[in-house]
């Protein structure tokens, strides 16, 4: 009985020594996801939980008219942009902050919060950063809730920004907030800052440059000053068929077609294999009289 009694005891001494137990860790309902997208070099990111509609009425009733919602489940949704950016019209900082909604029948509220770590239904209506109205929409039936990120529109000669969509889809709406990400300024300083690196023998960097300015049609002239580097550095197909281009569009047909010439004889005397077949239909299409009428 004595060699019993030890051994209960040591069970028990043992028992106490082991090791916490860890969480259960079991699938959520509404499943977790993140949506990452980039806006021209600005990084946008979307964390949110998915619950489903399973035949419930969802606008009104599940997600009651006039009321903060969390625009998901569990955690609150959050949002982050990696720098400042125009989030429907109104200037938003780079951070990360709490998404929530005030859904309407013809309006929506879209509030952008400070609090971005806390359960979805703790909202402090103080801590918000800002708040925009949009129009809800009718759309396809989504199932699960999806936010994400649609519309997108480059930068051009007419606008230094990228615009893009947040957009909000679940049952059968949808809803949508601009953002405008600047671009083109830090393109160009980034482009400004690499040329000036560049080492002296390097005609990429100079090139690259130039090529962002010739086919997003902003900064032409200083893109034709890059240009110009990249081929006193060394002249290839590369860049030079990029001069031709240049010259096509200000209105020199025959330098163009010169230029694209002397770029297809430097592809092709390369000891690299160089394909120049697309400059070639454009030395081609370049040089055809106009159609005869018959």
């Amino acid at each position: 009985m004595k060699h019993y009694a030890i051994a209960a005891a040591g069970l028990t001494i043992a028992s106490f020594a082991l090791p916490a137990r860890a969480d259960l860790e079991l699938p959520r309902i509404s499943p977790d996801a993140t949506v990452t997208q980039t806006v021209g070099l600005t990084k946008l990111t979307l964390t949110y939980s998915r619950p489903g509609v399973k035949g419930r009425k969802i606008w009104g009733e599940l997600v009651p008219y006039g009321k903060e919602w969390r625009t998901g489940a569990n955690n609150a949704t959050t949002f982050t942009t990696s720098d400042e950016i125009m989030f429907g019209g109104q200037k938003l900082p780079a951070g990360t902050y709490g998404l929530a909604t005030i859904p309407g029948e013809r309006e929506w509220t879209v509030i952008i919060n400070s609090q971005s770590d806390v359960w979805g239904t703790v909202y402090d209506s103080t801590k918000d950063v800002l708040r925009v109205t949009a129009k809800p929409e009718e759309a396809p039936h989504q199932e699960w809730l999806w936010l994400g990120f649609e519309d997108f529109s480059p930068a051009s000669s007419t606008s230094i920004s990228n615009e893009a969509n947040l957009v909000i889809r679940w049952e059968k709406l949808r809803v949508a907030v601009p953002i405008q990400v600047e671009v083109t300024n830090k393109v160009l300083a980034n482009c400004r800052a690499a040329v000036a690196e560049a080492k002296p023998d390097d005609w990429r960097t100079p090139f690259n440059a130039a090529r962002y300015t010739f086919q997003n049609d902003v900064g032409l002239d200083e893109g034709k000053g890059w240009l110009d580097a990249s081929l006193n550095r060394q002249k290839n197909y590369t860049n030079l068929s990029l001069l031709a281009r240049w010259q096509m569009k200000s209105g020199q047909k025959k330098e163009a077609i010169a230029t694209a010439k002397q770029a297809i004889a430097a592809g092709k005397a390369s000891q690299e294999k160089v394909d120049t077949s697309e400059t070639e239909k454009l030395v081609e299409e370049w040089t055809k009289g106009p159609a005869k009428k018959g």
